[in-house]
C-alpha cells in the first residue's frame, strides 16, 4: 500500500459511472499511485462494492471518498472525509461528519481516516451546488489553504475544479504558500500534457471524467516521469 503522503498520480472511479472490465483492469494496472472511489450522486452501496471487488484484484492502493454513509463499507486502505471550506453551510464543514461519527464511531477505521479540505472552484459542477458553496477569489482560494494548513492542520488541501480545467496561476499561488499540507489538484486533466502542466504546482493530481470520455488519453496521464 502506498501512503496517501506519496501519491503523485491518482485514478477517480465514479460507483455511478461505467468502464468494461477490461477497463477497469488496464486502470489497476496502469502504474497508478492509487484509486479513489467516489462521486458526488447515485453513489450506492452495491456500486462501490462493485468496484471495490474489483479493484482487490490488484496491489493499487485503493480509498473511498465519503459522499453518502450509506454507501460505506470496509476492505478501503484510505476512506477520505471532505470538508467542503467555501460552503456556505455549515453542514458540509462540520455537521454531516459529526453526525457520522455519533452514529458509527465505534465502527470507524480512524487510523484509515484522511480530513481532505475542499475548495471547489467550478459553479457548474454537481459538488458545488449540492453543498452550497460560494465561488472563491484567487485570494479566498489561497485563503482557504492556509486555514487548512495552519489553522485546521488538514493533511490535504483538495484544489477542485470538477469536470474543467483549473488556473494554473491559481495552483501556483497555493503551493508557494503551503508547506505541511499536501495539495491534491482534480479537474480537466484529459491529456499528459494536461497532467504536466498541473503537476508542477500540485504534489498529487487527480484524473476521473476523462476516464469515461477518452480512456485512452486518459490513462496516458499515469506517464508524469
Amino acid at each position: 500500500m502506498k501512503t496517501i503522503d506519496t501519491w503523485q498520480h491518482v485514478f477517480k472511479l465514479d460507483p455511478a459511472k461505467s468502464l468494461t472490465d477490461d477497463e477497469l483492469d488496464f486502470v489497476c494496472e496502469s502504474g497508478t499511485d492509487a484509486i479513489i472511489v467516489g462521486g458526488t450522486d447515485n453513489v450506492t452501496l452495491d456500486g462501490v462494492l462493485d468496484l471495490l471487488s474489483h479493484i482487490r484484484r490488484y496491489e493499487v492502493t485503493v480509498a473511498l471518498e465519503v459522499s453518502n454513509i450509506e454507501a460505506v463499507t470496509p476492505g478501503f486502505d484510505y476512506y477520505l472525509i471532505p470538508v467542503v471550506l467555501n460552503s456556505t453551510e455549515k453542514k458540509w464543514m462540520m455537521d454531516i461528519q459529526h453526525e457520522a461519527i455519533k452514529s458509527f464511531g465505534p465502527m470507524i477505521p480512524f487510523n484509515d481516516l484522511i480530513a481532505e479540505g475542499y475548495c471547489i472552484m467550478n459553479p457548474d459542477a454537481k459538488v458545488y451546488k449540492l453543498t452550497n458553496c460560494k465561488l472563491p477569489t484567487v485570494e479566498d482560494a489561497v485563503g482557504y489553504a492556509k486555514m487548512a494548513e495552519h489553522l485546521f492542520r488538514l493533511p490535504v488541501f483538495y484544489l477542485e475544479y470538477s469536470g474543467t480545467k483549473g488556473d494554473t496561476d491559481v495552483l501556483k499561488k497555493i503551493a508557494s504558500e503551503l508547506s505541511n499540507t499536501q495539495i491534491i489538484y482534480g479537474g480537466g486533466i484529459k491529456t499528459l500534457e494536461d497532467a504536466k502542466e498541473m503537476k508542477q504546482y500540485a504534489d498529487t493530481i487527480v484524473v476521473g471524467n476523462s476516464l469515461y470520455t477518452d480512456f485512452k488519453q486518459a490513462i496516458k496521464t499515469v506517464k508524469l516521469n
